[in-house]
């Protein structure tokens, strides 16, 4: 059987970032948040997440609101159709190599103050992001890429792993976002903001045409977000192991590292090396199914409980306000009752 797909959360400090530039222009967001199904509660609780289904809504909100599929981040809004324009400029194209360097180039035109360049080196190729010289916000740096990433991504049908990125900005409080979507290896407060992948990946031909482009568009930009994600960590990959079991059933750690044949030292020191632990990784992911599963509305709030491997509501409910820091309840107002 198919394991349910894992599209995971937001943090609700990307949500704020999201929203920066519309309430620096003190825009009306209640419409935005309402068509987005994000309840206004959350943006003060700073544990809270998003699903990917609801951030990806917001940037479609915010696109409309500003006229500006960047966010309103560039001092030159990236206005409605640039990226649907941009993806028609880049099917014509033969390979990746050339798409990127028409990509840039188109991106150079649209935004002012940041544009990126192609190097290649040795056995690598590095995107390099320059920002004249003014540092960005991390969201900027890091929406840009999304982009970039993504769109290329999907003009060769398959993800690109990206060996390392490298940004000017300063480490977030929680860095969750960036590792989940691009790469475990990321340095922060650098002299220059660069991504890097291997260099074969240029040759790489474009395997995209005008009919598949209308599909692409109608599911962006929730494909740039989710289906273009970092899968090659170990989080990633014990992840998609769970998801495929009832949480009842998820192995305790000995267990867990004979099915991936590697010692329990091992596991252990591979996930400390990621940043994260067993146990946080069967809360994270309990977590991100609730929120999924409450956003729906289908289910009841007990429900809920019951599929991501609670024997009582009470304590799904005490669980939940500690990995969020709000109940269960702000995720499903407007839907069914408890």
């Amino acid at each position: 059987m198919t394991p349910p797909q894992d599209k995971g959360t937001t943090s609700i400090a990307l949500v704020h970032e999201a929203l920066h530039s519309a309430r620096h222009r003190c825009l009306d967001l209640s419409v935005a948040l309402a068509n987005a199904e994000i309840d206004p509660l959350l943006l003060d609780a700073p544990k809270a997440r998003v699903s990917a289904t609801a951030f990806a809504r917001l940037w479609v909100e915010l696109a409309d609101l500003l006229d500006d599929e960047f966010f309103g981040i560039d001092s030159h809004p990236m206005r409605r159709g640039s990226f649907k324009l941009m993806c028609q400029a880049l099917l014509d194209c033969t390979t990746l190599g050339h798409a990127l360097h028409r990509m840039l180039a188109f991106l150079r035109l649209v935004l002012d103050d940041v544009h990126g360049e192609l190097v290649v080196k040795d056995d690598k190729a590095f995107i390099v992001l320059h920002d004249k010289g003014v540092l960005r916000r991390l969201f900027a740096y890091g929406t840009w890429f999304i982009l970039v990433h993504g769109l290329a991504c999907w003009l060769v049908n398959q993800r690109i792993p990206v060996h390392k990125l490298s940004f000017r900005a300063s480490k977030p409080a929680d860095q969750s976002d960036y590792r989940m979507r691009f790469c475990e290896d990321i340095d922060y407060d650098a002299s220059t903001t660069w991504i890097s992948f291997d260099k074969k990946c240029l040759d790489m031909k474009i395997s995209q045409s005008g009919a598949t482009l209308g599909p692409f568009l109608k599911e962006t930009p929730a494909s740039l977000l989710v289906r273009y994600r970092n899968d090659d960590s170990l989080s990633a990959q014990i992840r998609r192991y769970l998801r495929g079991l009832a949480p009842e059933c998820w192995p305790e750690r000995d267990d867990l590292a004979g099915v991936l044949h590697m010692s329990n030292s091992t596991l252990q020191r591979r996930l400390q090396a990621e940043g994260t632990h067993y146990q946080n990784l069967k809360d994270d992911l309990r977590r991100d199914m609730a929120i999924d599963l409450l956003s729906r509305g289908e289910m009841t709030v007990t429900q809920v409980a019951t599929a991501t491997g609670f024997q009582e509501t009470s304590a799904f409910h005490r669980a939940f306000k500690k990995w969020t820091g709000v109940s269960p309840g702000a995720y499903r107002r407007g839907h069914l009752d408890e």
